[in-house]
């Protein structure tokens, strides 16, 4: 993986670009993108967000092609593992909650399942703009705040975030319990029915 990322460094923005098209794609590279990053914003801090960028729009790119590919083929994978009654309620608690799956886990640079997701977005027919915005919406704040803590810490940001991981795990539970509340609480309040 060094040597990956060695190569990569080299090519600045564009290796950059390229893991994330193939990360958020579906292709495992566990952590690739965020310690490329992190790489090159502790090489070079004055090129760090153009690098985030390149990552961001990379990654959002890769994850379209992955929530196309999903529209396409997951909903025959879907219909196997949600046969019967839980099918159709996988597809209620989909539909209202569903994006929080996915931006809880693109937005935290913590192992967390991400693609069944972005599948499952696909293939349940959440819209394109708004699986996007989601997306855009997560990988922002994650590759530019990297992309900063690299500039700042340099060859220390891996270890800073490994021995923060447990605040960061506690950080996605808060936040998909407030975000999962308000979603609820929008959803109610638009199904209440409107005094004359």
């Amino acid at each position: 993986m060094r040597k990956i990322v060695a190569v990569l460094t080299s090519w600045g923005p564009f290796g950059l670009f390229a893991l994330a098209v193939f990360d958020s794609a579906g292709i495992p590279l566990p952590a690739a993108v965020d310690a490329l990053v992190v790489a090159t914003a502790a090489v070079n801090p004055a090129s760090a967000y153009l690098d985030a960028a390149m990552a961001v729009l990379g990654s959002a790119i890769g994850s379209m092609v992955l929530f196309y590919i999903g529209r396409g083929g997951g909903q025959a994978y879907l219909d196997r593992v949600t046969a019967g009654p839980r099918a159709h309620r996988f597809r209620e608690w989909f539909q209202t909650y569903g994006l929080i799956t996915v931006f809880i886990p693109a937005l935290l640079p913590i192992p967390m399942p991400l693609k069944v997701f972005v599948l499952s977005a696909g293939a349940l027919g959440v819209k394109p703009l708004h699986y996007l915005l989601v997306v855009l919406a997560a990988r922002i704040p994650r590759y530019f705040g990297l992309a900063y803590l690299g500039s700042q810490l340099g060859e220390h940001t891996m270890g800073w975030l490994k021995a923060h991981v447990w605040h960061l795990v506690i950080f996605a539970a808060v936040l998909a319990a407030v975000l999962a509340l308000a979603v609820r609480i929008v959803f109610r309040g638009s199904r209440s029915p409107k005094r004359p």
